[in-house]
C-alpha cells in the first residue's frame, strides 16, 4: 500500500476543498508528487473530477413524479357504484419525489428534478424538500398549470381498490427540460428515473448513460406507461417493475416459468443489463446478470400492512441507496429495499418517518 497516497486520500475526505500546497506541505512531499497521486486516484476513481469529489459523495439524482397524494381509506368493505363511508388524508407523493424523501431520510445527498406548479400545493412539496436536504435547483416550477395529484382509494385492510392520477406536469419533463438541468445530472453518482417521463427524454437520458458510464435506474409506475421504453435499452443499469409491467413491456402473459424465461431473454437482448421483479407478498424476483444468469429470489418479510401506498417507492429508494453503496451487490441493495418497503407498509404514510442513516450499517 502506498501510506503517502492513502494519506492524502484521508486529507481530501477530511477537506475536499483543500489545495494541493497544502496537501504537499502536510505530507512533506513536492506539489508534483502530490499531483501525481491525485492523478492515480482519479484512475482508480477514488477521487472524481474537479474539485476532489469522492464517489460517495455524489447525489443520486431522482427525475419524475411530485404530486399531492390524497388517500380514501374505507371504514367498511367497499362497494362499487354506491356511496362509501371513508377517512381522507392528504401527503406529499410522486414515485421520484417519494423515492428522494426515502433517501434523504437515510442521509444520502439528493437532487430531485421534477416538475410541480407555482400553487400552494407546489410550494408546500419544494419547502418541505429543502427542509430534508434535497436539492431542487434544477427543477420546474410552472405558472400556468396546477401541481400534479394522486388520488388512492383504499380498502379498510389498506389495499389498494382503485388509483387516479393527474400528471400531466410530467409531459413538460422533455428533452428541453433535460438540457436545462444538465449540470444537476452531471455530478450524479447514480440516476434514478421512473416512467412517468415523455419517451423521448427516457431515450435521451439512455444515450447520456452509454456515454458517461452513470449508473441509470428505471422504476415502472404502470402498466399503461411501459411504452415510455425504448425498444433499445442499451445504458440502462437496472429496471424495477411488478408482473403486470413485466407483460405490459414485453408482450408476454406471465403464466409460467418460461414465460419469465422469456420475458428477461428479451429485455437481455433489448440490451439490459440487470432486472428485479417485485410481486406484492410472493418472493421477489432479481437477475444480476440477465446475458448469462438466471433468477435469483428473497422472501419479503412478513408484516402488519396498514397502507400499502409507497411501499414500492421505499423499496426503489432501498435498491438505489444501497447500489450507492456498492454498485456490484445487487443483492445487499435488495435486501435494505425489502427492510424500507416493511417500514413503510406498516406506516400510515406513504414515506415511513422512521426512516434514518443507521439503516444503511446492516441489511439483516
Amino acid at each position: 500500500m502506498d501510506s503517502k497516497k492513502e494519506r492524502l486520500l484521508a486529507l481530501v475526505r477530511a477537506n475536499p476543498f483543500i489545495g494541493q500546497q497544502e496537501l504537499a506541505e502536510a505530507l512533506g512531499l513536492s506539489r508534483s508528487a502530490v499531483a501525481g497521486h491525485i492523478a492515480a486516484l482519479t484512475r482508480e476513481r477514488r477521487l472524481l473530477g474537479r474539485a476532489y469529489v469522492l464517489p460517495k459523495d455524489q447525489p443520486i439524482v431522482c427525475l419524475g413524479g411530485s404530486n399531492i397524494d390524497r388517500k380514501l381509506r374505507g371504514i367498511k368493505p367497499l362497494y362499487l357504484g354506491n356511496s362509501n363511508p371513508a377517512s381522507q388524508s392528504e401527503s406529499f407523493g410522486g414515485v421520484a419525489r417519494n423515492v428522494a424523501e426515502n433517501l434523504a431520510r437515510l442521509g444520502l445527498p439528493v437532487c430531485l428534478l421534477t416538475a410541480v406548479g407555482q400553487d400552494a400545493a407546489g410550494l408546500a412539496l419544494l419547502a418541505q424538500a429543502k427542509q430534508l436536504g434535497i436539492d431542487t435547483s434544477g427543477s420546474l416550477s410552472a405558472p400556468d398549470a396546477p401541481t400534479g395529484s394522486y388520488t388512492a382509494v383504499l380498502n379498510p385492510d389498506g389495499e389498494l381498490l382503485l388509483g387516479l392520477a393527474q400528471m400531466d406536469l410530467c409531459e413538460r419533463l422533455n428533452p428541453d427540460f433535460l438540457r436545462q438541468c444538465a449540470a444537476q445530472r452531471a455530478q450524479a453518482g447514480l440516476l434514478m428515473l421512473d416512467l412517468n417521463l415523455p419517451q423521448d427524454s427516457v431515450a435521451a437520458l439512455l444515450a447520456e448513460a452509454r456515454l458517461s458510464g452513470t449508473p441509470l435506474v428505471a422504476v415502472a409506475v404502470s402498466g399503461p406507461k411501459m411504452d415510455r421504453l425504448p425498444e433499445d435499452l442499451q445504458g440502462m443499469d437496472l429496471l424495477l417493475l411488478n408482473r403486470d409491467e413485466l407483460s405490459a413491456c414485453t408482450g408476454i402473459s406471465l403464466s409460467s416459468e418460461a414465460a419469465l424465461g422469456r420475458a428477461r431473454k428479451q429485455l437481455s437482448q433489448r440490451g439490459l443489463k440487470r432486472l428485479l421483479l417485485t410481486d406484492g407478498s410472493e418472493p421477489l424476483r432479481f437477475c444480476a446478470d440477465l446475458a448469462n444468469a438466471d433468477w435469483q429470489t428473497l422472501k419479503p418479510p412478513k408484516v402488519k400492512v396498514r397502507d400499502v401506498t409507497g411501499a414500492g417507492d421505499a423499496f426503489a429508494a432501498g435498491v438505489c441507496a444501497g447500489l450507492h453503496q456498492d454498485p456490484a451487490d445487487l443483492l445487499s441493495a435488495c435486501k435494505l429495499g425489502l427492510r424500507l418497503a416493511a417500514l413503510t407498509l406498516q406506516s400510515e404514510r406513504s414515506v415511513c418517518a422512521e426512516l434514518s442513516p443507521t439503516l444503511l450499517q446492516t441489511t439483516a
